[in-house]
């Protein structure tokens, strides 16, 4: 199915508000993150801030 030029410009529009970083993890890991992403209901970049934000509010460092 063919994506519409609306959601392409959608697409393309949110593209532009974010930044992206490379985490790299031992073989099979990304297996295994990726099912307790999916336990928590969430997709595995999301469970990934997640994490991240949890660990910056535990160290205070997000003050």
């Amino acid at each position: 199915m063919p994506i519409s030029e609306a959601q392409r410009k959608a697409t393309e529009n949110y593209l532009k508000t974010q930044e992206e970083i490379k985490v790299r993890v031992k073989k099979g890991r990304k297996d295994e993150i990726r099912a307790a992403a999916e336990r928590s209901g969430q997709s595995l970049n999301g469970y990934i801030v997640t994490a991240i934000d949890e660990k910056i509010a535990r160290d205070g460092a997000g003050e």
